[in-house]
């Protein structure tokens, strides 16, 4: 690895998005480093099947696919760090990027970092994670065909994910902390007159049980403390996400939720930054689109790259022309 060089593209986060990037810029030799994470492999490491990714018919563990993908990277040249970065200075390139006492310099950069579902944080929650604890209502839904369901949330994340649920849950029961929703009213209107859909408010989820797959969720009522149990096969939980994007403040533009922002594909409003997947997607939010987006930025950076040394070649041949 060269550490003490000037690379040509540093790509931070290994989920579907950067590693696919990685892929693509392996492939046109700009010996791309993906600063991979402590924990590599974004939020697919947490997901036992996926079923709708392309080319695996008959499905693929989450962190089968992210493995793959990673020895695809590998083959082509890509370098890897299975650590943080602990801070970036784009005020002028190369830019720095700093994984713990060690700086690397880069003419260019790719932000892949994703985005953390929020979560309730009890332990049982993490006992049944990808056993019928869901973040994603997208993603494994399908799991769930006539099966009956929980959703936690309130906000029109949770009522989305109550919807499409709908397609393939038996009944979809809506858990609020408070007494009224905070969606949008055409999304309470759509939730209030389906007839698969049911409220229980001014209620938490104390906690998730089963034996070896979800069976059921103690309900505590917040205003009396009286407990309930209702029986359910899955639980989705849908309080929200947030994307990891606390090292960037005050590097790049960020949306009022912490979002980078993006125009002309990929680009960042610095120059020759990128960004791609959950980071700045708060819509979509798969492992297909998040992976198309990593496409998309490692073409933006090359086509960067190009530009820019066509245009210091240009000075370069200027400036001997005057000497």
């Amino acid at each position: 690895m060269k550490e003490n060089s000037v690379r040509n593209l540093i790509i931070i986060g290994s989920g579907p998005a950067g590693l696919t990037a990685a892929i693509y810029a392996s492939r046109a030799l700009l010996e791309p480093l993906v600063v991979a994470g402590r924990t590599p492999g974004g939020q697919l490491m947490i997901t036992s099947e996926v079923e709708n990714f392309p080319g695996f018919p008959e499905s693929i563990l989450g962190p089968e696919l992210m493995v793959k993908m990673r020895e695809q990277a590998t083959r082509f040249g890509t370098d890897f760090i299975d650590d943080d970065v602990t801070s970036v200075d784009f005020s002028r390139r190369p830019f720095a990027v700093t994984v713990g006492e060690q700086t690397y310099r880069s003419r260019s950069v790719i932000i892949a970092t994703g985005a953390s579902a929020l979560w309730l944080g009890i332990e049982s929650e993490k006992k049944f994670m990808g056993k019928g604890v869901s973040g994603c209502a997208t993603c494994d839904g399908a799991f769930f065909r006539n099966v009956p369901v929980a959703v936690i949330g309130g906000g029109d994340s949770a009522l989305e994910e109550a919807l499409f649920l709908t397609r393939y849950a038996s009944h979809v029961t809506i858990v609020h902390r408070r007494d009224r929703l905070r969606a949008s009213p055409y999304m309470q209107r759509r939730a209030e007159t389906n007839e698969k859909i049911s409220f229980v408010w001014n209620s938490v989820v104390k906690e998730i049980t089963g034996d070896k797959k979800v069976d059921g969720v103690i309900l505590e009522d917040v205003r009396t403390g009286e407990e309930r149990r209702l029986n359910v096969g899955g639980v989705f939980i849908a309080i929200g996400h947030r994307p990891n994007t606390d090292i960037f403040k005050g590097q790049i533009p960020l949306d009022e939720k912490g979002y980078i922002i993006v125009h002309d594909g990929s680009r960042t409003g610095v120059e020759g930054v990128f960004a791609s997947g959950d980071v700045h997607d708060h819509r979509y939010r798969q492992a297909i689109t998040a992976a198309g987006m990593g496409c998309i930025s490692a073409l933006d950076a090359q086509r960067f790259l190009e530009e820019t040394e066509s245009h210091a070649s240009a000075e370069r041949e200027e400036e001997t022309q005057k000497a």
